[in-house]
């Protein structure tokens, strides 16, 4: 099992962004660890698709395990339908409105 060393970057021991350093290591475990990149153009759309998904298509427990910006209907009626990000790594299911 390999060791992670935490940086502290403030006087008082804690991570000065704990969001931004929540973000980074899941870039890191989600994404980068299932994928190749072949260049720094692919690297690069990569993250910003896993952004994209991050910020706009995953529940967030901060906010009582919701959408920030729900897609489709709340009604629970109409299509079911998928959004694919990189490559159908990532997917998000909605109701079409």
């Amino acid at each position: 099992m390999r060791r992670e060393s935490h940086v502290r970057f403030c006087e008082g021991g804690g991570v000065r962004f704990p969001s931004a350093t929540r973000l980074v290591r899941s870039i890191k475990e989600e994404c980068l660890a299932r994928v190749i990149p072949l260049g720094e153009r692919h690297l690069r759309r990569t993250v910003a698709e896993f952004v994209a998904h991050y910020h706009g298509e995953r529940n967030h427990q901060g906010i009582g395990n919701e959408l920030i910006h729900p897609l489709g209907r709340a009604d629970g009626q109409g299509r079911i339908r998928r959004r694919q990000r990189i490559g159908g790594l990532l997917n998000y299911y909605y109701r079409a409105a």
